[in-house]
């Protein structure tokens, strides 16, 4: 049978096409019987899920913009009917029409399975890409801290992974993402109870687990040498199971109210566009790590009788290029990998133009802002203390990728180097105003996550483009866009009142949370174990042997140059 299927406005802008120029959302579909059940199940999928734009980034329309392509897919099929004049009229000619057209819509349905595994698999990669953040977190963090202390600050970050996994897979998915809902909370998918869905695959999950667990990690170098284990243990549980959640669900979930994905009511008619989160997630671990900090009170030395800050040198450059490193690596999974998705086309299929081309730009952002903010970052600090420092170059690289994660998607290149340029001045002033208020973070973590992230949220408002933005978020037209470039006012706004919540929210939460825990005195540490180090009195050793002063004296094997009356190249030593 065959005919025209006719889509109101709300399901063309869900599918992200626009009107013909006769303005009828109309597409012609000519199917056989069996053909038209099954697409019907798939026009079913696209009013049953109420979702909106295909393929919007972090927000659950993965699996819909696959079923948009079966549809499509279905429309192309085969017809015996159509195919046997074709074939001149024979006896046979009937049957063999229904054979070819049988392969036909066999080898379309091994293109719909093989666009799954290509979008699964790209989803999947990134989210392994994201995960070896977590090593780049603990490298960074071991080598920004004093050898006493590096056991103790390895442990933590391998606690983030644990225990962030354990309950955001009980609660905190379904916090974010747990649609429908209202605009606040999600409310399902507990313990991924129903998953795989219509809406979700176990990928997304993971993907999303990994952001989550970033989140936690930013916070744990702001506390480190000084925080009793068991609160690392309560902050990181409740971070990813709920304060990091929430925040996602506002900004990232279709039901989100700030979200800009949303079908309607969209916040000062834009949302917020925060593609891989510099206010998600940066901003989240920043200020989280900040009341922490705050808090507990700064490191014994750090500041003299005087007021006048102390170094206290990390005791492995070594450690901290290989995290620096490690982050960037993983950064091409956070940033381009938050489109969740490769095979979508811009304009017609078959052309050079897609979303293929959107992650690599995204890619080339997030490299420029990184780059101009170390090198920035390099020549600043020269200015200032007179030598070239290892630490506050990868700091200043870090910065310029979590101020890009917002807008790395809708930015120019060029743009994104305005980005790493004013990263590096916003952390170079957090660390002036830190020590001017005697606020101590070893890693810097509040300045550098909350600081550059806040920044970026601001530079994404001002410098995000026109076509990119309606090419990533489609189906809206007359969204705002960058203010310098044209499109209002709008987002800058949206954006303002981002920034005011997420550091409303982290500072209700999270510092309500570390002032119990102060209160309770389950928070700091006491002198004396601060000043030997936690790695001796919490986890029973040193990081480093030549630290252990029990393996100073013993015997050990050393090899020398053998004699004419040596019996063996080998001697004991004392």
């Amino acid at each position: 049978m065959g005919g025209w299927v006719d889509y109101s406005s709300k399901e063309e802008k869900s599918l992200g096409f626009r009107s013909s120029a006769s303005q009828e959302s109309r597409f012609l579909v000519t199917l056989s019987t069996q053909e038209s059940v099954r697409s019907s199940l798939y026009i079913n999928k696209f009013h049953n899920l109420g979702f909106t734009d295909s393929l919007t980034p972090h927000v659950n329309t993965h699996i819909p913009s696959l079923c948009v392509r079966e549809f499509f897919m279905a429309a192309l099929s085969c017809l015996a009917t159509d195919l046997s004049p074709l074939l001149g009229g024979a006896a046979n000619a009937t049957a063999a029409a229904e054979f070819i057209c049988n392969r036909f819509n066999d080898a379309s349905d091994k293109f719909i399975d093989t666009g799954f595994a290509v979008d699964t698999t790209y989803l999947l990669f990134s989210s392994y890409l994201v995960f070896i953040m977590q090593l780049g977190f603990a490298m960074l963090c071991a080598g920004s801290v004093r050898a006493k202390n590096t056991m103790n600050i390895m442990l933590t970050n391998v606690i983030d992974a644990a225990a962030g996994g354990l309950f955001y897979y009980l609660f905190g998915f379904a916090v974010a993402f747990g649609t429908p809902s209202n605009g606040f909370i999600g409310k399902h998918f507990f313990g991924l109870k129903h998953i795989p869905s219509s809406a979700f695959d176990y990928s997304y999950f993971l993907y999303q687990w990994c952001f989550a667990i970033a989140a936690a990690g930013i916070t744990s170098g702001s506390i480190a040498e000084r925080t009793q284990f068991m609160a690392y243990l309560v902050y990181s549980s409740f971070l990813t199971g709920f304060v990091y959640p929430v925040v996602s669900h506002w900004f990232w979930s279709g039901d989100g109210w700030a979200s800009a994905a949303r079908t309607d009511n969209l916040l000062f008619g834009s949302g917020v566009i925060d593609f891989a989160g510099s206010g998600v997630v940066h901003m989240v671990g920043g200020i989280a790590g900040l009341w922490g900090a705050l808090i507990e009170g700064p490191r014994i030395g750090r500041f003299d009788l005087s007021g006048k800050p102390v170094a206290l040198r990390g005791h492995s450059g070594t450690l901290v290029v290989l995290g620096t490193f490690l982050l960037w690596f993983g950064w091409y999974g956070f940033n381009p990998g938050s489109f969740l998705n490769i095979l979508k086309a811009y304009g017609e299929s078959g052309s050079f133009y897609g979303q293929w081309s959107a992650v690599g730009r995204t890619a080339v952002t997030t490299t420029l802002a990184g780059c101009t903010a170390a090198l920035t970052t390099l020549f600043g600090k020269r200015l200032f203390i007179g030598n070239w420092n290892l630490t506050d170059v990868c700091n200043g690289l870090l910065g310029g990728f979590a101020a890009i994660t917002s807008g790395c998607s809708v930015v120019d290149p060029w743009a994104a180097i305005v980005c790493g340029f004013v990263a590096a001045w916003v952390l170079i002033g957090c660390n002036k105003l830190a020590e001017r208020f005697k606020y101590d973070d070893p890693l810097e973590a509040a300045q550098l996550h909350g600081g550059c992230g806040a920044w970026g949220i601001i530079f994404t408002a001002l410098f995000a483009n026109k076509v990119y933005v309606n090419e990533i978020y489609p189906g809206r037209p007359g969204r705002s866009y960058g203010l310098l470039m044209g499109g209002g006012k709008n987002l800058l706004l949206a954006h303002v009142v981002q920034i005011l919540v997420i550091a409303t929210w982290v500072s209700i939460t999270m510092g309500t949370l570390f002032w119990v825990l102060h209160k309770l005195k389950l928070l700091r540490i006491s002198q004396e174990d601060e000043i030997a180090g936690m790695d001796m009195t919490s986890h029973g050793g040193y990081a480093y042997h030549g630290d252990d002063e029990s393996q100073r004296n013993g015997f050990m094997m050393t090899k020398v140059e053998p004699t004419g009356t040596a019996s063996s190249p080998y001697s004991l030593a004392v």
